[in-house]
């Protein structure tokens, strides 16, 4: 199985006809995606990768039923609008692709997902990758590079950090270690689905034996994943790497979610939380597919 997504999700793409939704539409479309359409307002009729094109979602809907996930590829400014159009159309998984979307902005798209029952990606993502069903996103680049890189396996994988999330992925399957779903939770201050929902998942999904985790200073994240661990939610393996260990306080990190404020979200505090709770720490990246090898070799025993 996988999470959020698989080849039958019916997926569209909100801004196809832009330079980026050009691009990733072509890899989705590649990689396998039941990709049935794209919104562009004023663009309806088109074509782009022989996808036809809409104005409107409601449109989508009424030629195509219910849309499962949409991939939202259109300027900040514009995000809130069109991520409220899917969630009220129906669509219950948005990817919010772009960052710098202001946080009053998500906020919002928080509150109507609420509402509606819509979980949401994003902002600031790379996206999700099913191995071998579909990708909602950009991970991997390229469909050719996607299917070579990342192979059918037991483990899944949840990042905070873009161009390490497919670095993970890689070097793991470099280990012969396969994958189940990818996932780039986002890198802003707020999210939708943050690391430790993200866990639950795959707790919930029977072909994940292990989980591994890139973890960053700033936010409680990775500490509400420790929590998980403690109280018996998550009982399957945790693998994890935080960065960040020689930030100081007050300083960002790389994304705008990765700054540490008082004793807050520190690297300390974090590991601390998840070896308290049993979780697979490695002090180096390059460790994680060692860690990950021994421990699948254990549940074996």
């Amino acid at each position: 199985m996988s999470i959020l997504i698989d080849e039958k999700s019916k997926v569209i793409v909100q801004g196809i006809t832009g330079r980026e939704g050009m691009r990733r539409s072509k890899l989705m479309k590649e990689y396998g995606t039941n990709l049935v359409a794209g919104v562009t307002p004023g663009k309806g009729g088109q074509e782009v990768n022989d996808v036809p094109v809409f104005d409107t979602i409601t449109e989508i809907v009424e030629k195509f039923g219910n849309i499962d996930a949409s991939a939202i590829f259109v300027p900040a400014p514009l995000v809130k609008d069109a991520a409220i159009e899917a969630i009220v159309a129906g669509i219950k998984l948005l990817l919010i692709v772009p960052d710098r979307v202001p946080v009053h902005d998500v906020l919002e798209i928080a509150e109507y997902a609420k509402e509606y029952g819509a979980n949401f990606i994003g902002p600031n993502t790379l996206g999700i990758l099913s191995v071998d069903k579909a990708v909602l996103g950009m991970i991997g680049g390229k469909a050719s590079s996607a299917k070579a890189w990342f192979k059918k396996g037991n483990v899944g994988v949840t990042s905070r950090s873009g161009g390490i999330t497919s670095a993970t992925s890689y070097y793991l399957g470099q280990n012969g270690i396969g994958l189940t779903t990818i996932v780039h939770v986002g890198g802003d201050s707020v999210i939708g689905l943050p690391h430790n929902e993200i866990v639950k998942l795959f707790q919930e999904d029977p072909e994940t034996e292990a989980i591994v985790m890139f973890g960053e200073i700033g936010s409680s994240q990775e500490e509400d994943v420790a929590e998980l661990i403690k109280n018996g939610t998550v009982t399957k393996p945790v693998i994890a790497y935080i960065g960040g260990k020689g930030a100081k306080s007050g300083t960002r990190f790389s994304h705008a979610g990765a700054i540490v404020e008082g004793n807050k979200g520190t690297w300390e505090g974090k590991v601390e939380a998840l070896k308290g709770a049993g979780a697979h720490i490695v002090d180096s990246f390059l460790e994680i597919p060692k860690v990950t090898k021994e421990v699948l070799e254990s549940l074996k025993k």
